[in-house]
């Protein structure tokens, strides 16, 4: 049912959501250095929803009759400046991932692979939400600036964040 090379790109795109996740966990583990609990909490379940991100890949191409075979993850940075610009690299990160999502959406189409391109329309809006999400804590601390009573309010709002597994529907 999958082409080899659609089942080749969807296995690349689940090493990049694993590496999101990767990535999510050591902004996370910045923020725990800094005493910002919210700022963790919000980056931890950044980290899982990533994870279910790959899972929904793996589950797809296991689905299609392809073969899952995972790859190496990079190293994410561990130092970051401000929460502002972990923030930055956020909103840099997902509209990368953002641009993946779009080459798979053409890749599906030049296969004419028209169960790959409905399952890929759920990350297509996921993606909109990622950045808009991203850029809209970037406006945020920018606005905040050195105003630590700013960010302990940010902060104490983004424990609140819980993990919520996408549906069966949207798997």
């Amino acid at each position: 049912m999958i082409s080899g090379k659609m089942e080749q790109a969807l296995n690349e795109q689940v090493k990049y959501e694993l590496y999101s996740s990767y990535l999510y966990m050591s902004m996370a583990m910045y923020f725990h250095g800094l005493s910002l609990k919210g700022f963790a909490n919000w980056m931890e379940v950044q980290a899982k929803e990533e994870q279910a991100h790959a899972e929904k890949f793996m589950h797809y191409i296991n689905d299609a009759g392809g073969r899952v075979v995972l790859q190496a993850i990079d190293q994410p940075p561990a130092d970051f400046k401000s929460p502002q610009q972990v923030f930055e690299e956020t909103l840099k990160h997902e509209r990368f991932v953002t641009g993946r999502i779009n080459g798979l959406i053409a890749l599906a189409r030049e296969e004419n692979d028209n169960a790959a391109y409905a399952m890929l329309q759920w990350f297509i809006t996921e993606q909109v939400e990622e950045e808009a999400t991203a850029d809209e804590f970037v406006n945020q601390l920018k606005i905040i600036g050195d105003n630590g009573h700013g960010l302990l309010m940010l902060d104490r709002e983004m424990i609140s964040r819980v993990f919520v597994p996408p549906t069966a529907a949207a798997n």
